[in-house]
């Protein structure tokens, strides 16, 4: 009989495309890893996997078995969910990803809120970019994420949470007009420093910028907008910071940051999950902690979905 666990370990196997790792993920020995593929495989009908020097491949119906088992896993997983969750909000493990241009400058404030208001939450936080935020949320390896939205995945849900508008961080100039304002113009003749691509960040300062000459862009690419704000610093080029990043990353008295005349640039920051999943209050609360954080209205006056109320 099909199993969940014997999932489970193809899933790993199909993901890490290694019987080694797949085991070391699913915590047993290669060999009952490996008995219980065999008996996937017998139970189907079907080959999955294709052996080949030092490496290994799905076949086409591996492939399909993969896709469907994926569904059937996330599916049992929301099971799990309901039953754990139905009458309790926030409690036990969640998995929550984060963009980098975000984490490190809101999770220092949202997290005592969340442990001070939902001590029974076990989250477990992963930092990585928009693309594999996405994918992972999808294919049930997060319960949810924040970054920027919109998003086009059709299969997740998302809420907006607050809008960050972007400054422009430039070398302090020796004599500057009080409240004066910069135009997307005024960049065509400076050096635009961007995080490298993949950054949801990147993107987002190319649209406003898109009347830019793409020779104004500097060569030098950065992982994080500490490097960049050190570039600035040295007169190496300006960028656009986040304002959630300011008030961090501002530490060189060298840099100073301008507004920019309307419509000013900005991205809306938002929480995300799978669209499937049975844990949406479960995102509501905590959407509704993380506007809290950021200085935004009261829980009772954010104008979000309600949570639904469970009979006990």
């Amino acid at each position: 009989m099909l199993t969940l666990r014997q999932l489970q370990y193809f899933i790993a196997l199909a993901e890490l495309r290694h019987f080694g790792k797949a085991a070391e993920r699913c915590c047993v020995t290669q060999p009952a890893l490996s008995m219980q593929i065999k008996e996937l495989e017998d139970t189907l009908g079907i080959r999955l996997v294709e052996r080949k020097r030092g490496h290994l491949e799905l076949t086409a119906d591996g492939k399909e078995i993969a896709a469907r088992a994926l569904v059937l896993l996330n599916s049992a997983r929301d099971l799990q969910d309901y039953a754990r969750h139905r009458s309790q909000t926030l409690v036990g493990a969640l998995r929550l990803g984060v963009i980098p241009s975000v984490a490190p400058y809101l999770l220092p404030k949202v997290l005592p809120n969340i442990r001070a208001r939902y001590p029974q939450l076990q989250l477990k936080l992963h930092e990585t970019l928009t693309q594999s935020l996405v994918s992972e949320v999808v294919d049930g390896c997060l319960e949810a994420a924040i970054l920027a939205l919109p998003l086009a995945d059709a299969r997740v849900e998302s809420m907006p949470l607050f809008d960050d508008g972007f400054l422009l961080a430039r070398r302090r100039a020796s004599r500057r007009r009080k409240g004066q304002l910069v135009s997307v113009e005024s960049l065509k003749h400076e050096k635009i420093l961007l995080l490298n691509d993949g950054h949801c960040l990147r993107d987002q300062v190319l649209s406003y910028c898109r009347s830019i000459d793409p020779g104004s862009l500097g060569e030098f690419g950065a992982s994080s907008l500490s490097t960049i704000m050190k570039m600035v610093a040295s007169g190496y080029g300006v960028t656009l910071l986040p304002e959630i990043a300011a008030e961090s990353e501002l530490a060189d008295l060298r840099i100073e940051l301008l507004r920019f005349s309307p419509p000013e640039p900005k991205r809306t920051v938002g929480l995300a999950w799978r669209k499937t999943s049975t844990r949406k209050n479960d995102f509501i609360a905590l959407g509704r902690l993380i506007v809290e954080a950021q200085g935004g209205a009261a829980a009772d006056d954010i104008d979000m979905p309600p949570i639904d109320c469970v009979a006990t």
